[in-house]
């Protein structure tokens, strides 16, 4: 069975078709979706979508691409919202986004906040982290978190991605593997252990080869399982299992 390790299906981009998606991805053999929360404004529908669900479960988080909607008061929020719903995963997606350096420091201020949140109550990360991958390592190392978690989208280097496996970290691969100009993400991908990394979307952003500029969705996430099989010169099934067993040892979902 695939697994989605990280979708925003609680996304505008899916209000007029939502329930199609979900079957859509069902049909490319899509059994489990974890989509995380990206603002407190965001919680509740996320929340919502992991009741009505059994197939969707969600994690918690302040993303730094929005920091404009974050409020003071919000990391508060944040633990009184995890702790009202333990069936959160994880907290996320929280991270660093170096493109955006007016905000670069209160990025930090925030994630640290929030990290310290995740190691209190044992929980997984999941994190979004762009021209940072260096300076979150050593931010990471220096916490050491129980529960490790999800460097989302990762795009670095294979040194850069067995630093993080070393830490407890899984790396997410999606969309960003299927472009010929990927060479080092490749290369990386091609080195990684069969236990340090998940198969991700980000619907409905970060779309594949071939479909930019469109919709993101979770059937696609067959087409990534394809993609790293063949750069890892293992068989599909095989990335499929390796990749449902991680996401489901790091986030706790049964089997």
């Amino acid at each position: 069975m695939l697994i989605d390790a990280h979708c925003h299906l609680d996304f505008a981009a899916f209000d007029d078709d939502r329930q199609a998606m979900f079957e859509r991805a069902r049909a490319a053999g899509v059994g489990h979706f974890v989509v995380p929360g990206t603002t407190r404004e965001s919680w509740p529908r996320v929340v919502a979508l992991g009741t009505e669900r059994d197939d969707v479960s969600i994690a918690l988080g302040l993303h730094p691409v929005f920091m404009a909607c974050h409020r003071e008061g919000d990391v508060e929020a944040l633990a009184q919202t995890l702790d009202a719903h333990p069936e959160a995963v994880a907290l996320g997606e929280c991270g660093i986004d170096a493109r955006f350096e007016e905000t670069l420091d209160a990025q930090w201020r925030l994630l640290d906040a929030q990290l310290r949140l995740a190691k209190a109550r044992r929980l997984p990360v999941v994190l979004h982290c762009v021209h940072a991958n260096d300076k979150l390592g050593k931010r990471l190392r220096q916490l050491d978190l129980p529960a490790g978690g999800l460097i989302h989208a990762f795009a670095g280097s294979a040194d850069q991605a067995r630093r993080f496996v070393n830490l407890g970290f899984v790396v997410g691969l999606g969309g960003a593997i299927t472009y010929p100009r990927a060479r080092r993400l490749q290369r990386a991908v091609a080195a990684l252990p069969d236990d340090g990394y998940v198969l991700e979307t980000d619907s409905p952003d970060m779309p594949l080869c071939g479909h930019q500029g469109q919709r993101n969705e979770s059937a696609r996430v067959a087409r990534v399982a394809e993609g790293v099989a063949e750069l890892r010169g293992q068989s599909v099934a095989d990335v499929t299992a390796h990749s449902a067993d991680n996401t489901r040892r790091l986030f706790g979902i049964a089997g």
